[in-house]
């Protein structure tokens, strides 16, 4: 298969995920496969639901979306265009997926078929109803896909270079058992925004999105805030509010009453809204409805301390985002060229 092949089957697919709705889907009778596949995601993107606790059809959606709007033509050159992408394949590469957030580790997946190498997938129990179907599309597209695409529930054999994601348990796991083969291993991460005391409650509202799209669950999601000695939460607390249906929720509101009691009962000093927590904490990675700030005084000194914590930190947001940041409202929306980690996943494949 050449690029451009790969390239023109992304953009259906990107075209095919973009039907699907919260409330209501929307199905293009011009899109090939899709008198077979529409119904069938679609089934499954609620089959999802019961499978994760923590998934709903919201935010199942909104990753097809999001993925939609990336899989488009000037994205996917705009991602590829740098590589020689001429050269490359023949190999087959283990994928061990994450299940904390939907399709987790679908930018894996694209990455090494456009680099021409084979995927053999192990999904996590918690994320495995969609990929599949993702996967049968794209050979309804072009079987070439049929002979490089597999999934497994055993353990992965015949693999020449792999790529996992999971915490930093898994991770020491992960590094002893492929200590022998090419190897990207992903560790916990957590994302921080910086707060200047200037933002307006527009960016504030943006700044929700970050902290409380998929609960918060994802290593893109904000867990800290850095804010000025004298920050007053209360515009923070206000432009947040319309996440308060989030408590209505059984699984976040177990954690919002148990972290609760714990920090009450240990007497630590808390601000709290109903449905979200801020403890000062110099930790990065705080518990789920919960949100850890710590104060600066000197920017300088600010800067110094995330650059000695930066294999701790997935994405530093502000609202006048600096080369590498993110602007409030952005992080669950990466570009294809955003890599995990800061690890540039094709330029791995490529030397393979």
């Amino acid at each position: 298969m050449t690029i451009e092949d790969h390239k023109s089957n992304l953009i259906t697919l990107g075209k095919f995920l973009g039907q699907f709705g919260v409330a209501e889907s929307f199905k293009d009778k011009s899109l090939p496969g899709n008198d077979r596949f529409f119904s069938e995601l679609d089934e499954k993107i609620d089959s999802a639901v019961h499978y994760n606790g923590w998934f709903n059809r919201e935010n199942v959606v909104f990753s097809l979306q999001q993925w939609s709007q990336a899989l488009t033509f000037e994205n996917i050159n705009a991602w590829l265009d740098s590589y020689d992408l001429r050269q490359s394949g023949g190999k087959t590469v283990g994928i061990i997926m994450a299940g904390n957030i939907p399709l987790v580790g679908f930018h894996d997946f694209i990455s090494v078929l456009v680099s021409g190498h084979k995927v053999l997938a192990k999904l996590s129990s918690n994320d495995q109803q969609i990929l599949p179907v993702i996967a049968a599309y794209l050979m309804e597209l072009d079987n070439r896909y049929e002979d490089r695409i597999y999934f497994t529930k055993d353990r992965m054999q015949g693999f020449d270079a792999v790529i996992a994601t999971g915490s930093n348990n898994t991770a020491r796991y992960f590094e002893y058992y492929f200590k022998n083969k090419p190897s990207i291993i992903r560790k916990n991460r957590n994302s921080i925004a910086v707060l200047t005391g200037e933002e307006t409650r527009e960016e504030l509202a943006d700044l929700g999105e970050d902290i409380f799209r998929y609960y918060g669950l994802g290593c893109r999601n904000v867990s800290k805030l850095f804010v000025p000695e004298d920050y007053d939460f209360d515009d923070f607390f206000k432009s947040i509010y319309d996440w308060n249906p989030i408590i209505n929720r059984d699984k976040y509101a177990n954690n919002y009453d148990y972290n609760k009691a714990v920090y009450l009962m240990s007497e630590f000093k808390l601000l709290e809204n109903g449905f979200l927590i801020l403890k000062e904490d110099k930790s990065f990675s705080s518990p789920i409805a919960t949100l850890f700030y710590e104060k600066y005084k000197d920017t300088e000194k600010l800067n110094q301390n995330l650059l000695e914590n930066s294999e701790k930190i997935q994405c530093i947001v502000k609202n006048t985002p600096e080369e590498g940041e993110v602007k409030f409202g952005q992080t669950q929306k990466p570009r294809l060229w955003d890599y995990a980690d800061g690890i540039d996943t094709l330029n791995f494949l490529l030397k393979l």
